[in-house]
């Protein structure tokens, strides 16, 4: 059998950067957070989207957010014991609880 190139292996074995992504993230006492979401087995992960338009398809107009590098937002959430990082999924819940909306005194940080 022959060996599959890069372009042609649908999930490559080695891990390459996603670029800058969109993260959804949430008001907390001391500034944002990002916000981290479950997967379907229950283990938390976290979230970021290649475009403000899919981020806004998935979580609603509605949902603050900043630009993080991936590598970034896998710094961000290591401490908290989470590895796994989701890139564009398609299908959330609705949240159990309204979201408030961020205060406008975060300016990195962008509300649609």
């Amino acid at each position: 059998m022959a060996e599959l190139r890069y372009g042609e292996d649908p999930e490559p074995s080695d891990p390459f950067p996603a670029g800058p992504l969109y993260v959804p993230v949430r008001p907390g006492p001391f500034g944002c957070a990002a916000r981290l979401f479950r997967t379907p087995l229950g283990d938390r992960t976290a979230v970021g989207f290649t475009s403000e338009r899919r981020l806004t398809t998935t979580l609603g107009a509605g949902q603050a957010w900043i630009r993080l590098a991936e590598p970034a937002l896998r710094a961000l959430t290591a401490p908290l014991g989470v590895t796994a990082l989701m890139v564009d999924p398609q299908f959330t819940a609705p949240a159990v609880r309204p979201v408030t909306p961020v205060p406008s005194e975060f300016p990195a940080l962008r509300i649609a």
